[in-house]
């Protein structure tokens, strides 16, 4: 489904001091061959924003319901071992009831896709919700979180605070207001001091840019992600395209928005595979790209 083919090695990066990518393109079922053999699949996709209205520019909000089910499909192929959203899996709605009964209408496909699966909020989720009414709805206890899962530690961040700490919530913050507080920050830093294993983080707003799509304090969370020596990738939404930076030994992948674009064909989601020997490789499927990182 996608010929956007991406091997990025590690070693090549620290020895000649740049990000070097070959693109290529190759069948699916060359790629799957030849890449995925891995240990752990996990499903991800991001920005469905989901709402019962009619188009705007090219945000086709009411068709990311049959790109979910085109998605789910592909899962049920590929078997991960829990699925992920990496925020702004609604809309912003004017009134709070509006925007649980989007909620409601996206997540029952979605939940049905894995019984472990992982929320990231997205500023859209709690434009007009509060954190603990969107997590209360979706069954996810905390907006902040480490788990872990074959051999693997994950961290899901929440950088939906304002500058002065105060979480989003019923219209109170700008989409460029994004930050990740100290006690976040805190906890951050002690879990992965704490954490015995390799370590893979999901975001939603970006913390690799310092644009508008990015966490104002990104430079701070990337030094914690770095001390650790232990952080492989961070896995992050919100600017709709598909990006990849190699900042500090950590691998930054920006994944397309689900929904961009009318059709099958702008689609948008993919599988992501953790080989034991560390290797890392991201399944692309319609307009998400193919990536693959070397240990």
């Amino acid at each position: 489904m996608n010929s956007n083919h991406q091997r990025l090695g590690r070693r090549s990066v620290l020895q000649n001091g740049t990000l070097i990518m070959a693109t290529a393109a190759v069948a699916p079922s060359t790629l799957i061959a030849e890449e995925i053999d891995s240990t752990l699949k996990i499903g991800l996709l991001t920005d469905l924003h989901f709402a019962d209205k009619p188009p705007a520019g090219t945000r086709h909000y009411r068709e990311t319901l049959n790109k979910l089910e085109e998605a789910a499909l592909q899962f049920e192929q590929d078997k991960p071992a829990f699925v992920v959203e990496l925020g702004d899996l609604i809309d912003a709605a004017d009134s709070v009831e509006t925007e649980l009964r989007y909620l409601s209408t996206i997540d029952r496909p979605f939940s049905a896709i894995a019984r472990d699966r992982h929320y990231v909020l997205g500023n859209h989720c709690v434009d007009t919700l509060r954190k603990e009414e969107f997590l209360g709805s979706v069954g996810q206890e905390k907006s902040y979180y480490s788990f872990d899962r074959g051999g693997v530690h994950f961290v899901v961040l929440d950088s939906c605070f304002r500058s002065d700490g105060q979480p989003y919530g019923r219209k109170n913050s700008v989409w460029t207001d994004a930050n990740v507080p100290a006690a976040e920050l805190e906890w951050l830093e002690a879990d992965l001091k704490s954490a015995c294993n390799r370590v893979i983080v999901f975001a939603h707003q970006r913390l690799d840019v310092t644009s508008h799509h990015g966490v104002k304090n990104g430079a701070e969370v990337r030094r914690v992600l770095e001390a650790s020596n232990k952080v492989l990738a961070v896995f992050q939404g919100h600017s709709h395209q598909n990006d990849v930076k190699d900042i500090g030994g950590i691998h930054y992948c920006t994944l397309v928005a689900m929904v961009e674009g009318s059709g099958a064909d702008n689609n948008g989601y993919s599988t992501l595979s953790l080989k034991a020997n560390g290797t890392i490789s991201v399944q692309g499927f319609r307009q998400q790209a193919t990536y693959g990182w070397e240990s």
